[in-house]
This record gives structure tokens, C-alpha cells and sequence, in this order.
């Protein structure tokens, strides 16, 4: 049997590639330019970076950021919420490693929903995206109009329109040779890398199921407060409203997704079908999103992809990805062994650098060789598998990726009551915002 994996629906795969702009880069590239049309000169000059969104993991970008670069500096910040700024900035002045290049002033530092406008504008040559996931799309694109190299994190959209804007950007930012690196952090985990590169080489032979499971318990929740905005309230609960979060499996799950979607080398599935439901976060302080997924994806060499999560309380909990081939089987436990046994049987053994810390170190190493990584296709897809997933439980349909990739539900619009208005949706403190009632399958419609 031939032992490459052969995932790749051609229609699918041809569909997604040429709306994604996707093209091997071949050949030298020639040194960044910035937007002052200057070339960057060797690992003397200063990086200014430049945070958006700083709650924990901006903050944890931020430090990552320095530390990955003596010749970087934080420049500018920017949140809607003054005391996580505060919070933000006062945990990194006080990193040994980092605190000198603290440059942040409070001319640098940016409050409300504009903010992220502020900190393009600010003279920074480098942005961490780290808001809530629905700004995403909207703040990737002001960054790469604005010439800005960037790190963005997962997930990078929480619904199809949102994908297609992400797509479009990265496209943009390869031309522009600008630098795109994802939150997607086991990509860059040294331990992953060599057991999908063992996968890819075919030997665990071809991969038929996929099976990938991030159960996990309750989360945080802010009650809401005398006097909160819908926008106030909602945004210190981002992850319980699908315009936000995209629902935990888009905004959690997905780092599994993604390693499924790594396994296939980056195809799409054909179709998929899910079940899901809330059976324990079922109070108004959960918004409208689901506890539980559980989806099948469909490949078109007839290999299937099992995805379950959970978000319960009291429940087991559980985060690895076990990929079973015709020649063997590979295993991944978060944070603990990497295995294949069967024909080829391994166990890694080597060092596994903090890969938060990975991520920032090869995208600051890309641009002072003027040879920036773009992690747009890849990224933009498995977001995208996410939604699929959340689509089909949501409906409990069949949905296919020609279905998800091409949906015109615009969660962010729907949200804000702008639906059917042409550009980029509007944002205020004092909106009135719509919040969908909790999907029920078999009555929920797909868009």
C-alpha cells in the first residue's frame, strides 16, 4: 500500500488554495522594507513592537516577543479595559530579562475600541494580535495594510467571512513581504515536529483515523455589573458569545484540529457531522455556546477525523491525538510522551523548548533575514475546520468545506445588528447587541 498520505479532495484543495493565495515561496528574497521604504540593516536595528489586547496570553506574547530579540523593544499597548493594560505592563517591567526595553509611555498607550488604530499609528514595526478572536479578522487587516509584520493569535476568525478576510490578508502580507506567524504553538513544538515529520515520511504508513480530544473543565466568568454596556458585559465574557469566541471548540479545541489538520499535511475534509449540546453551562452567565462537541470529518481518501471536547466541570480531563495508520500508530499527550508503535516503533526523547518561546524566536529571526514566515493558509484553514465542525453540531447537519468556506453568516453583524450593511462592521460602547438564542439541532439553520 502506498505509504504517502493522499488526503486532498483536488476541487476542495484547488479552492482553497487559489482563494488563499497559497505558493510555495521559491528563490532569495530580498531584505524587508519597511513603510518608510528603507531596508532594515542587519540584527542592530531596534524592533518596535507594538500589543494588542493585553490579557494573559497578550502578556505572555509580549514577553516571549522581548525575550526572543536583544534588539527589540515594546513600544505601544493597546486594550479596551485600562486595568488589564495596567496589569499587563506592570507583570512585564517586572521580568529581569525584559524590563529595560519596556519603553511604553503613557503617550504609547491605547484605551477603547480604536485602540488597535492607535497602536498601528504609533511607529511600531511589529503587532501581537491577542484580542478576542472576533476582532480578529478586522485588526489582521488594518496590520498588514499598515505594513506591520505580526503575530496572531489562534483562532483567526469565528465565522466563514471572517476566514475569507483572514485568507485575503495573508495573501497580502506575502506580497508585501511581511512576516505572519500563528498562535498555533505545537507547530513550533520541537517534540510535534519530528513525530509528524516521522508521519509525513510515511511511517505509520497511510493515516485512516484521526482521532484528537481536548476535554477540559469550567472557565471564568464575570457576572455582570449595575451600569455595563451589552458591549462592556459581553467583552469581559468573550468566550460565552460565538461573535467573539467562535464557541470552545473554535476557540479552544481548535489547537487539536489543528494537529489533526497537520497530520493530513494540511488537507481539507470533505465533509463532516457533529453532535454537541449544553448540559451543564446552561445559565445566562454562559451566554449561548455549547459544552460539548463531539465531530466526525470525512477526507476523501475515505480516512476519518474524530474530534471530541468538553467543557464540564467534575468531568475527566483530557488533551492528546492518537493517528492510526495502515503501518502503526503515533501518539501525542500534551506535554508528556510522543510515541509511534508498529512497524517503526519510536518514543521522543530529545529537548522541548518552551514553544510559546519558539514561535517568537523564528518569527523574529524570519524578519532580520528578510525572509518572512507566513502562516496564513494553514491557519486560516483550520479555524475554518473548527467552524465546520461547530456548524454541523449547531444545525446537525452534513456540512461540507465547500458549505463552510463559502457561508455568508456573519456573526460579528449579526451581533451588532448590521447585517446586510456593505464594509467593515462598526463598534461602540453603548450598542444594544443581539445575542442568537442556544442552537438546537434539526432547527437551527445553517447560513
Amino acid at each position: 500500500m502506498n505509504s504517502e498520505p493522499n488526503f486532498s479532495s483536488p476541487q476542495s484543495r484547488r479552492h482553497f488554495l487559489q482563494s488563499s493565495g497559497t505558493l510555495a515561496v521559491g528563490g532569495a528574497l530580498l531584505p524587508y522594507i519597511s513603510v518608510k521604504e528603507n531596508a532594515y540593516a542587519a540584527n542592530g536595528d531596534t524592533l518596535k513592537v507594538g500589543l494588542i489586547g493585553c490579557g494573559g496570553r497578550g502578556t505572555g506574547a509580549a514577553s516571549q516577543a522581548l525575550n526572543a530579540d536583544p534588539n527589540v523593544v515594546l513600544h505601544a499597548m493597546g486594550d479596551l479595559h485600562d486595568d488589564k493594560l495596567q496589569v499587563s505592563l506592570k507583570s512585564l517591567k517586572e521580568e529581569a530579562s525584559i524590563s529595560s526595553r519596556v519603553k511604553v509611555t503613557p503617550e504609547t498607550t491605547f484605551l477603547g475600541l480604536d485602540a488597535y488604530k492607535k497602536v498601528l499609528s504609533s511607529g511600531v514595526d511589529v503587532v501581537l494580535l491577542a484580542t478576542p478572536p472576533g476582532f480578529r479578522p478586522f485588526h489582521l487587516k488594518a496590520a498588514v495594510e499598515a505594513g506591520k509584520h505580526i503575530f496572531c493569535e489562534k483562532p483567526m476568525a469565528t465565522d466563514a467571512p471572517g476566514v475569507r478576510s483572514v485568507m485575503a490578508s495573508a495573501k497580502l502580507a506575502k506580497e508585501k513581504k511581511l512576516a505572519l506567524v500563528a498562535g498555533f504553538c505545537w507547530r513550533y513544538n520541537n517534540g510535534e515536529r519530528e513525530l509528524m515529520k516521522r508521519i509525513h515520511g510515511g511511517e505509520i504508513g497511510t493515516p485512516m483515523s484521526l482521532h484528537t480530544v481536548y476535554n477540559t473543565g469550567a472557565l471564568w466568568v464575570n457576572p455582570r455589573k449595575p451600569g455595563q454596556t451589552d458591549m462592556q458585559y459581553q467583552l469581559r465574557n468573550w468566550y460565552y458569545f460565538t461573535w467573539l469566541s467562535g464557541d470552545h471548540i473554535v476557540e479552544q479545541a481548535v489547537h487539536s484540529i489543528d494537529k489533526m489538520a497537520w497530520a493530513t499535511q494540511d488537507a481539507v475534509p470533505v465533509k463532516c457531522v457533529a453532535h454537541g449540546g449544553r448540559q451543564v453551562r446552561t445559565g445566562p452567565d454562559y451566554g449561548h455556546i455549547f459544552d460539548h462537541f463531539s465531530v466526525v470529518y470525512e477526507y476523501a481518501n475515505g480516512a476519518r477525523g474524530y474530534h471530541f471536547c468538553r467543557q464540564q466541570a467534575g468531568c475527566a480531563s483530557d488533551n492528546s491525538d492518537y493517528f492510526v495508520g495502515t503501518k502503526g500508530t503515533a501518539r501525542i499527550k500534551a506535554f508528556g510522551p510522543l510515541t509511534i508503535v508498529g512497524e517503526k516503533p519510536w518514543k521522543f526523547s530529545g529537548d522541548r523548548p518552551n514553544m510559546y518561546q519558539v514561535e517568537h524566536n523564528e518569527l523574529f529571526a524570519s524578519i532580520r533575514k528578510g525572509e518572512p514566515l507566513n502562516d496564513g493558509p494553514w491557519m486560516a484553514q483550520s479555524t475554518l475546520t473548527a467552524i465546520m465542525g461547530r456548524m454541523a453540531a449547531y444545525t446537525g447537519q452534513e456540512i461540507t468545506w465547500e458549505q463552510a468556506l463559502n457561508s455568508e453568516e456573519n456573526l460579528t453583524k449579526q451581533a451588532l445588528g448590521q447585517e446586510g450593511k456593505e464594509g467593515d462592521p462598526e463598534f461602540r460602547l453603548d450598542m444594544k447587541l443581539f445575542v442568537p438564542p442556544v442552537a438546537i439541532p434539526g432547527q437551527t439553520k445553517f447560513a
